[in-house]
């Protein structure tokens, strides 16, 4: 395994004339988008790609889907420069598979959510759905920044509900105020006015914001002293 992440990496250039250079032979591009993340004015490039081999999916005898697609995918940022493109960073860790071999009734948490340049942030939306096996669904949501030369996860958002009962979990965390709203008592079946929704707001430590570069999915909430 280490063997073939080193061979993945000298396999994606740092820098090409296009973005197609930055993907390896036998993967594919699933999810591109565009925008300036650095703030100098040039289309920079998101890719999520993901490796073609077939002895990747492997057949499944339970329920979810008769085949399971367990393909790594990858995170590429790319800064477009005057002589075409550079890789800024990589990340093999955080985007999960098309299918999970421990939840094989789980859709594909990419292709429900969605990638987004806002306002020169990146936002990563991963949507949790799942056909059978539980009643509960929703959409975590992580912003990065550009700064310090680094992709640093300045928030996160969640909203989740339960399918049957319609109750809502809401939280929503800012990393750089190191503050974070708890809301409850929604219901997706109730008018706003017929809820007993509340929001609690809490402050909490961090020593230093965490970047796209080391983060892994899922994410260890506990070591950033916080429990969602």
């Amino acid at each position: 395994m280490i063997l073939s992440g080193i061979i993945f990496a000298q396999t994606v250039p740092a820098t090409g004339k296009s973005v197609n250079d930055f993907v390896p032979k036998n993967w594919k591009i699933i999810k591109q988008v565009q925008g300036d993340l650095n703030k100098d004015r040039k289309e920079d490039v998101v890719l999520v790609i993901e490796e073609n081999n077939p002895e990747n999916i492997i057949k499944n005898e339970g329920l979810g889907s008769s085949e399971l697609n367990l393909n790594p995918r990858t995170l590429l940022i790319i800064f477009k420069t005057q002589n075409g493109y550079e890789l800024k960073e990589m990340n093999k860790t955080f985007i999960p598979k098309e299918n999970d071999e421990e939840s094989p009734c789980l859709m594909d948490p990419l292709v429900e959510g969605d990638i987004q340049i806002n306002k020169g942030v990146l936002v990563l939306s991963l949507n949790y759905w799942l056909s059978c096996g539980s009643w509960s669904t929703g959409t975590d949501t992580y912003t990065f920044r550009f700064q310090k030369n680094e992709f640093e996860l300045i928030g996160f958002d969640t909203f989740s509900f339960t399918r049957n009962s319609g109750e809502i979990h809401e939280v929503s965390v800012n990393f750089s105020t190191r503050k974070m709203s708890i809301t409850t008592g929604g219901n997706m079946f109730e008018d706003a006015d017929e809820s007993e929704e509340k929001t609690e707001w809490k402050t909490f430590k961090l020593d230093k914001l965490q970047n796209l570069k080391t983060l892994k999915f899922p994410l260890e909430w506990k070591f950033m002293g916080l429990y969602i």
